[in-house]
């Protein structure tokens, strides 16, 4: 895999686990808190949309994973 295939490999899970942890119909619903955290991953979605620049995507750079 690409690097930009795992952040958004990540992102999507990191999402629907936030979502399922949040929501309080869930059956492994823990706190709303956890929404805040799906509004994070969103943010950075938006924030490396914007400026070309994703810290997930440098860090997996330097651990050998192919850019793409």
């Amino acid at each position: 895999m690409k690097s930009w295939q795992i952040v958004r490999l990540v992102a999507g899970t990191f999402v629907l686990l936030s979502l399922a942890l949040g929501v309080q119909g869930s059956p492994i619903f823990v706190s709303e808190w956890w929404l805040a955290f799906t509004a994070f991953v969103g943010a950075n979605l938006l924030q490396s949309a914007l400026t070309q620049w994703c810290l997930m995507e440098s860090i997996l750079g330097k651990l050998g994973v192919k850019r793409g």
